[in-house]
């Protein structure tokens, strides 16, 4: 398949500078204006006059038709060139990145893609920087429902709070729906599902980037009481997670079941990763486990051999490919291929799985997927389901199956925001469009106050045999 086989890898881990004089004077600009989003910004911070940020607009919209390889895939261009006439006639006034960035995502709804869209470049470490420097956020993290509702999880962080599970019907005397669709509307992603389980985790980052960061929080709840909150100075629990291998990657082995969790198919240091596939394989292996659970619901892709060399190498049992079809932008030209055009063909090349795996697991295998299972997570469980090599268990209906990939970034010069667009779009093994989001084999519900809850209803649930 060529290029269109590259891994993928999470949204601004590579960054193409098209302007380095501009990119250069804007390093002082993001250090300062992406610090202290929205209404609170200093009247000191630096400001993008309005035309600039209109010029980083224009040239984000003939990014994407000039390369993306098929633009219908995911958008109305219809719609796309409405909504950019809309935000165009709102851009009045100078503004600093932050505003910036509230004003041009809003295009990441309507661009309907989680590989497509315009965000904040290095938002989790500009993030840890902020906090360190005393900076407060949302109290409480939370989980947004995609029609709207609000409901607390716990205090900034995971820490407890006596507020869990309570619905918030206003904050700082703004509807909390209101809120809601403002935030949502910057939101990237397939699906209004995808969009509400990613706001969910980065609420308190949109929050402050679109609303501002105030000292303390007035809240209403449905149940009507009131509360009272100062800004939470916790590191986030995405940040947490993200920034920890042990959170991220797992393995408990018992006689019963063996359940990993493999919250992401990226880690810098691969060999670590697969040293860990190893050993929970191995940890299986002596245990006697005789049922596997893989935890992919928090797993928003990454690179392809991970799954293949760290999973499938001791499940597969026959050879298997990753997609079917696809359509990709040529940006490296191999034989008989010119660079930009759009081409189109066949996986042809099967992986065979080795033989002699002594590690091999051969009992039932269950995939536990969610509404943040995207990208590289996505075509792992795509495989699973159309080889046979496991049973697709969780949520669906967020993420299609037909996935867009090989995601390339660029620097908008005025703004300093970034770019994200797809060079190829790749159809499942069985090359079958319908059903168009990933749908379980077997239906389990998440309950948004108790993560565990699904693993624990897929285990009282008869295994079947892979």
């Amino acid at each position: 398949m060529g290029t269109a086989a590259s891994p993928r890898r999470p949204i601004g881990e590579h960054i193409v500078v098209i302007n380095l004089k501009k990119a250069r004077q804007l390093a002082a600009l993001l250090a300062g204006a992406l610090c202290c989003a929205g209404p609170a910004q200093s009247a000191a911070a630096a400001k993008i006059p309005a035309a600039a940020v209109a010029e980083d607009l224009r040239l984000a919209l003939e990014t994407v038709e000039r390369v993306h390889p098929d633009l219908g895939f995911s958008v109305d261009a219809t719609r796309l060139h409405r909504r950019a006439r809309q935000i165009e006639r709102e851009l009045d006034q100078p503004m600093d990145a932050a505003q910036a960035w509230a004003a041009l995502a809003q295009l990441n709804p309507v661009f309907a893609d989680g590989h497509l869209m315009i965000g904040l470049p290095g938002w989790r470490q500009q993030s840890a920087r902020e906090l360190a420097d005393g900076a407060g956020y949302f109290p409480f993290e939370v989980g947004v429902e995609a029609g709207g509702k609000l409901q607390v999880l716990s205090l900034l962080g995971g820490a407890a709070t006596p507020h869990a599970g309570r619905y918030i019907r206003r904050i700082n005397g703004r509807d909390a729906r209101d809120v809601v669709r403002q935030l949502m509307a910057r939101v990237h992603g397939d699906t209004a599902v995808f969009r509400a389980a990613l706001l969910s985790q980065r609420w308190w980052l949109f929050h402050a980037k679109v609303l501002g960061s105030p000292q303390a929080y007035a809240f209403e709840f449905e149940d009507g009481q009131p509360a009272r909150l100062p800004a939470g100075r916790e590191t986030p629990v995405v940040l947490q997670r993200d920034a920890s291998f042990e959170r991220q990657f797992m393995c408990e082995a018992t006689d019963a079941v063996a359940v990993m969790t493999v919250a992401s198919f990226y880690w810098p240091d691969k060999a670590k990763f697969f040293a860990f596939t190893h050993d929970c394989f191995k940890a299986i292996a002596a245990a006697g486990s005789p049922r596997l659970v893989i935890d992919i619901r928090y797993n928003g892709g990454g690179d392809d051999d991970l799954w293949r060399d760290g999973l499938l190498r001791y499940l597969a049992d026959r050879p298997y490919r990753h997609g079917s079809r696809y359509i990709k932008r040529v940006l490296d030209p191999g034989p008989g291929e010119v660079a930009g055009q759009v081409v189109s063909g066949r996986i042809e090349s099967d992986v065979v799985p080795p033989s002699d795996e002594p590690l091999k697991f051969t009992g039932p295998v269950d995939v536990l997927v969610g509404p943040l299972t995207y990208s590289s997570a996505v075509l792992f469980a795509n495989v699973v389901q159309d080889y046979g090599f496991g049973t697709v268990a969780g949520t669906g209906g967020a993420a299609r199956t037909r996935q867009s990939g090989g995601v390339q970034t660029l620097v908008l010069p005025n703004t300093g925001l970034v770019l994200s667009y797809p060079r190829f779009v790749l159809d499942r093994p069985s090359g079958k469009r319908r059903p168009a989001l990933l749908q379980p084999d077997l239906p389990v519900e998440e309950d948004p106050m108790d993560p565990g809850a699904a693993i624990q209803s897929l285990l009282v649930m008869k295994p079947e045999k892979n």
